[in-house]
Parts: C-alpha cells; sequence; structure tokens
C-alpha cells in the first residue's frame, strides 16, 4: 500500500460510460492506493442534484470547479486523490491534467471500458434491484452519444467492466498506476 505522504502525490481520473463500474474501481484503487476518492456524483448529491435525471451544464460546471478545489487541496497536502466521474468530454480530462501538473502530482487516466450490451444489462438489473440511482434512457443515451473515448496519445490505463469487482484486476490496476 502506498504512503499517503509519498513525495510526488498522484491523481488517478476515472472515465468511463455510466454502469461501466468506476465507481466500483474507484474504491477499489482509493483502498490499494491509500487515496480518499472526489466523486462528482457526490458533490451533486449534497447539492441537492441527482445527475441520473438530468443536471444543466451550468450546474455541473459549479460541481466540476467544487471538484477542482478538493482534489488540488489534497494534492497540495501530498495525498494522492481518485475521481470518480465519467471522465469525458476530452477537455475535462485535459483540465485534470492541468490540476495535476499545477500541484506536481502524478497523473494516471483510468478507462473502464463497457460495452452497450454490458451496459443496458446493468442498466436493466439496476432498476429491478435499485441498487444505485437510476439515470434515465434519454440521459444515457445524450451521455454515450457525446462520449469522447480516450485517445491513444492520452495513454489511458484500461480495465473492463467486467473486471471491476475482481480484487487482483484492480490490484494489478493499481500496479500500473504506480508505474507512471
Amino acid at each position: 500500500m502506498l504512503s499517503r505522504m509519498d513525495a510526488a502525490p498522484t491523481l488517478v481520473v476515472m472515465c468511463g460510460l455510466s454502469f461501466a463500474g468506476k465507481s466500483t474501481v474507484a474504491a477499489g484503487l482509493a483502498r490499494e492506493l491509500n487515496a480518499d476518492v472526489v466523486s462528482l456524483d457526490a458533490i451533486n448529491a449534497e447539492r441537492g442534484l441527482d445527475g441520473g435525471q438530468g443536471i444543466p451544464v451550468e450546474e455541473w460546471s459549479t460541481t466540476n470547479d467544487i471538484a477542482h478545489e478538493r482534489v488540488a487541496q489534497l494534492l497540495r497536502e501530498r495525498m494522492p486523490v481518485v475521481v470518480d466521474d465519467t471522465g469525458s468530454p476530452r477537455f475535462l480530462r485535459d483540465e485534470w491534467r492541468a490540476v495535476a501538473a499545477g500541484t506536481d502530482a502524478r497523473f494516471a487516466l483510468v478507462w473502464v471500458r463497457i460495452d452497450k450490451a454490458e451496459q443496458r444489462r446493468r442498466v436493466i438489473l439496476n432498476r429491478a434491484l435499485g441498487e444505485r440511482h437510476d439515470v434515465t434512457d434519454t440521459v444515457l443515451d445524450e451521455h454515450v452519444a457525446g462520449f469522447e473515448a480516450p485517445g491513444t496519445d492520452e495513454h489511458p490505463l484500461t480495465i473492463n467492466a467486467t473486471d471491476a469487482r475482481d480484487p487482483d484486476a484492480i490490484a494489478d490496476l493499481a500496479r500500473r498506476v504506480l508505474e507512471r
């Protein structure tokens, strides 16, 4: 396990479609890296907003600003951080890279990949079980249509959605993060 007072803190930014398992992977990485998780969904919830039902762009912008402030503070305190968000579009990932650079932190982008059939299966299962907040079909469709997959120039570390709960896969991913 990484020391929280590592000389160069690490900023890990999650990327992927809704229901890919980003929050699960983020929690696993946080355990492996002894990192704090900053979740944009949690910030929205604090603000009384539900992203699964659609949030105006201005509100997302405010949530993003709050997340940037929290993450920058943790990185200045030399704490590793995992940002739990969709990481789309590209400009948002670039903003997180700038936060890392501005705090002398290492940066890693983790792309949790899911195919459309598996995503749909998870949405339907969640609607039956209610394990997490629902995301309307309209919001899901807009998210899929607007998702900008990481380019090779971003050097994303990838994990398949089906491996999101596999402790060995998470440990391997954490090792790859630390090798950055």
